[in-house]
């Protein structure tokens, strides 16, 4: 049997690879796909099944995309109007070599989420892992509020139902895994490591010891995680197909003045610099997004008929920068600035900067009584947990949306946990026009441990 986990950096997807005598399976293939056929080739294998476990909303699924380079068939779940692929019967099996997968039928994250139950034959008929994509990760369970409020209850009911009544008694041996890992938007808590097992699971999982249902069900409706506006066309297009890449984009270096002629024609500019030197310059009416934040926050803030420009703090980033984008079906990147901020202001084009303050002087501005506003950029879990008393509280994602509630006329100081959502919460405002801003460098973190205080009021 091979198996091999490929972890997605920034989206901390999962995906996987399994394969018995020539046979292989990929189960939720990424869109920069040829790393499956990589791993297949030097193992004798051919990519022959595709299956999906759902329709996901955080990254733009790269079926159809493997399916071009082998013609593998795709499958998922049923429920859904799907453009592409083939639907599955809740218990349907297939061979692989010595392998057997059976397709069960999981929902609660959505409607159409399925699970895959694999057995190696050669040494038995008992389950050996299980693929249970969004409804059960290590150290937590899937979000179930994807269809809205109204519909949170009934999705958290059937959650219960799919990893008490059908992954669960696969028995505690099985290994489990999951479409994530930590730091998912599509699991609040996921534990840092990947290991684990059914078994661990149920004794360990915080969720999973919520074993009454009413619990269970409360529990999961009474979660508010934040729901990025790039997931309608992620779900869009992994229902209908992603457009086909065939190879990665080729982002051309261009200079400053080729680079200031493309933003006059409206491409938007990502710097993907750290804080700190996004705050010493750059170019104006830049977003700052750092390179490891890409995949989810560029999807807070851009839309996909815009054209993209980069400015990236080292080049030796470009590849990584263009994964994180087209992961999130971002493929209009038109180039990146050639020798970056430097090359741009050597060659005389003007900057700006973001001025930057540390949680000390922070916490004298506001003893002195300055009159300034606190702008509290995290999620709602977070700010519940303790904030800064009197701040203002605005999710960065729904910033530019809600800016009508932050004063113009007053010094803005911008938190978030340590500093990087706070960043590009700051360059928001300087895009929209505020003159006084300030990203707080370590941000909530340094402030408590520098001992200052928080309310949860």
């Amino acid at each position: 049997m091979i198996f091999e986990r490929i972890k997605s950096e920034g989206i901390a997807h999962n995906s996987y690879l399994i394969g018995s005598g020539s046979d292989a399976a990929v189960i939720d293939p990424r869109r920069d796909s040829q790393i499956y056929i990589n791993l297949a080739q030097p193992n004798g294998l051919k990519i022959k099944y595709i299956f999906e476990t759902h329709r996901n909303e955080d990254y733009a699924i790269g079926s159809i995309e493997l399916y071009n380079f082998t013609g593998a068939e795709i499958y998922h779940g049923p429920g859904l109007d799907w453009k592409y692929g083939n639907t599955l019967n809740d218990g349907q099996e297939f061979q692989m070599g010595n392998l057997r997968l059976t397709a069960i039928h999981t929902p609660g994250h959505t409607d159409e989420s399925m699970s895959y139950v694999v057995a190696d034959l050669s040494s038995g008929e008992t389950p050996v892992m299980a693929f249970t994509g969004d409804a059960l990760f290590v150290g937590d369970v899937g979000r179930t509020d994807l269809y809205g409020p109204e519909e949170a209850y009934r999705l958290a009911s059937d959650l219960y139902d799919s990893i008490f009544n059908r992954i669960l008694p696969l028995g505690d041996g099985v290994i489990l895994c999951p479409g994530h890992g930590a730091g998912s938007v599509c699991g609040l808590n996921i534990a840092q490591r990947d290991e684990s097992t059914l078994g661990i699971e149920r004794a360990q999982n915080p969720v999973l010891q919520l074993k009454n249902r009413d619990d269970f069900i409360k529990y999961k409706v009474a979660e508010r995680p934040e729901r990025p506006q790039y997931f309608h066309q992620m779900e869009r297009y992994n229902q209908e197909g992603p457009p086909l890449l065939g190879c990665m984009p080729i982002p051309a270096p261009l200079t400053p003045i080729e680079f200031r002629d493309e933003m006059e024609r409206g491409a938007v500019v990502i710097d993907t610099s750290e804080p700190a030197a996004f705050g010493g310059a750059h170019i104006k009416g830049a977003y700052s997004i750092w390179l490891e934040g890409l995949p989810v926050f560029v999807g807070w803030v851009l839309t996909y008929d815009k054209s993209i420009l980069m400015v990236l703090e080292d080049q030796s980033h470009l590849e990584k920068a263009v994964r994180y984008l087209i992961r999130a079906g971002h493929d209009r990147i038109i180039g990146y600035l050639k020798d970056g901020t430097e090359g741009w202001y050597n060659a005389g084009l003007p900057t700006e900067n973001l001025p930057l303050l540390s949680v000390h002087q922070l916490k004298e501005k506001i003893d002195r009584g300055k009159d300034l506003v606190v702008l509290d950029t995290r999620g709602q879990d977070e700010w519940d947990s303790g904030h800064i008393k009197g701040a203002l509280h605005i999710y960065v994602g729904l910033l530019e949306q809600r800016l009508d509630e932050v004063p113009k006329d007053k010094p803005i100081a911008v938190i978030c946990n340590v500093g990087h959502r706070a960043g590009l919460g700051a360059s928001i405002l300087l895009r929209a026009g505020y003159q006084k801003v300030y990203n707080v460098l370590g941000s909530v973190k340094a402030w408590v441990a520098a001992g200052f205080p928080v309310t949860t009021d």
